[in-house]
């Protein structure tokens, strides 16, 4: 079992960083290959030599039948090569959604032995997107009356490429009246504040024109950008104030749509009309606003959408509140989703040796396959067993990958197929399990010889019988099927020299009749 497994990087279009040689036939599975490709290849793309990274000949590649399996293929391997090759759009954004390490797992497959390797492909981000506000207009009321250094929360600018790709920064157009602010959000990424910085009078100006721009630092940088239009209005003494500024609360994540989350709650000193409120969320709310609803009266929040801890663990958002002179609030909500048991393990086959034949030795490698389980801890931790008596085991070669292999010797005239169902089983509270069934078939081999049905035939015929006339059939049985269940018949001893025999008597090689060659003289 000695040996280490091959780890290969490939930066960019084609830099290879260094390669290490793998031992063919080590059996266990062991660390990944691992290469580095920017997104949007072309297709036809080399990711690498795989037949090299494997130890493996330009002969072998054919010979062993290597191939890669993966739940979605974004690449396969040439069949002359060895090479790994880009065979569908590889989109950073759309496979990994808004996760920030991008990796697409797949196994290589060779066969006699068979054996598996892992192989990880690290997908790098491109600057493809430019950063986008959710509207290109954001308009604003603010009294005239507000001191400076009052904070208005902004819209979010979204981009979904990351690192020096993603957004970087936000900048203000020039003017006297406000700055910008940037803050970072505690799940990741940036919004803007909006600062008052000189006084409002409404009779000298009575709207302000300002353009905010988003930036990433790509090469070359994208930007986008959104107009804000802020109305001064006329003198509204209190602005309203909520009892918290950071609102926090956790839920399960199987809470049912329409459940209410919790309360945010605004007060001021005013009287009449300029004390009704009016609650929403700011645009930098982002999906929180698809999963959640505000209740524009009453600053009740529901969940409006299934809550999916395996997609989204935690929720910010931003309220604002509004009085009916137009003076406004704004507080942060954090909502922490926590896992529940709710998703059974899978059971995905890589690959499957059917059939296999009946004399395979004990530990003959008939399947593998790898389990997932989308929840977290031990929710997540699953085992494997197989659900009927055969002479089949499981073996656990790596973190969730499995091997199906004998375990003992196979006799297919006794069982000539097998189904057999392997049980994956996670270590919830309540646990949760699947099954999938593997359909095998045993391959005949000539390991029985024909049995007669009797060991010795005794037949009287009369003498002077008629020469060529049958004078008894003899019957052989083989269980083996095919070629190597099918009978001939010859005689091969006697007491008379084979010569004298064969004048004598001869045997139907298909049906087993004897005939008379001549006839018989008792005398």
């Amino acid at each position: 079992m000695g040996g280490s497994c091959a780890q290969r990087r490939r930066a960019g279009r084609g830099q290879v960083l260094f390669p290490l040689l793998l031992p063919l036939f080590y059996p266990a599975l062991c660390e990944p290959i691992r290469y580095s490709i920017p997104e949007e290849l072309t297709k036809g793309s080399v990711v690498g030599n795989l037949a090299r990274d494997l130890g493996l000949s330009v002969q072998d590649v054919s010979a062993r039948k290597l191939r890669v399996s993966a739940e979605k293929l974004h690449f396969s391997v040439d069949a002359e090569s060895g090479d790994l090759l880009v065979k569908d759009r590889v989109d950073r954004e759309q496979i990994c959604k808004g996760r920030r390490r991008c990796e697409l797992q797949l196994e290589a497959v060779v066969e006699n032995p068979l054996n598996i390797f892992h192989i990880v492909v690290a997908i790098e981000d491109i600057n493809d997107h430019a950063p986008q506000f959710p509207k290109d207009e954001i308009n604003l009321e603010i009294s005239e009356s507000v001191s400076p250094g009052m904070v208005t929360i902004l819209e979010s600018a979204e981009d979904p490429d990351i690192n020096v790709n993603s957004l970087s920064k936000y900048q203000l157009s020039p003017n006297e009246y406000f700055s910008l602010v940037v803050k970072d959000n505690p799940d990741g990424g940036t919004y803007p504040k909006l600062v008052l910085q000189k006084t409002l009078d409404r009779e000298t100006q009575s709207m302000h024109h300002l353009v905010l721009t988003a930036l990433d630092f790509g090469d070359p940088p994208l930007s986008s950008t959104a107009q804000i239009r802020v109305l001064v209005v006329d003198a509204n003494d209190n602005p309203p104030v909520f009892s918290q500024g950071v609102y926090r609360v956790s839920l399960q994540e199987d809470v049912p749509p329409g459940t209410s989350v919790l309360r945010v709650k605004a007060t001021d000193q005013d009287e009449g009309i300029n004390a009704e409120f009016t609650y929403s969320f700011l645009g930098g709310a982002g999906k929180a606003q698809h999963v959640f609803s505000l209740d524009s009266s009453t600053g009740v929040i529901v969940t409006h959408q299934p809550l999916d801890f395996e997609e989204v663990e935690r929720y910010t958002m931003y309220v604002e509140v509004k009085d009916r002179g137009s003076l406004s609030t704004q507080c942060k909500v954090i909502i922490d989703v926590l896992d529940e048991n709710d998703n059974s393990p899978e059971i995905i086959i890589t690959s499957l040796s059917d059939p296999i034949l009946e004399d395979s030795p004990p530990g003959m490698v008939v399947a593998l396959f790898k389990t997932r389980d989308r929840d977290s801890g031990e929710n997540a931790e699953v085992t494997c067993s197989l659900s009927r008596d055969g002479p089949f085991k499981i073996y656990s070669s790596s973190s969730n990958y499995y091997k199906l292999v004998t375990d003992g010797s196979l006799d297919r005239e006794q069982t000539p197929d097998y189904n057999i169902t392997i049980t994956a089983t996670d270590r919830g509270k309540l646990p949760l399990s699947s099954s999938t069934t593997i359909f095998l078939h045993i391959t005949d081999v000539n390991d029985n010889a024909p049995v007669f049905e009797q060991q010795a035939y005794l037949v009287h015929i009369p003498e002077n019988n008629q020469p060529g006339a049958s004078i008894t059939q003899v019957h052989a049985w083989d269980p083996d099927v095919g070629p190597n269940g099918q009978v001939s018949y010859s005689i091969v001893a006697s007491d008379l020299e084979p010569r004298t025999l064969l004048s004598y008597v001869s045997v139907s090689a298909q049906s087993g009749v004897v005939f008379a060659q001549r006839a018989f003289d008792h005398e």
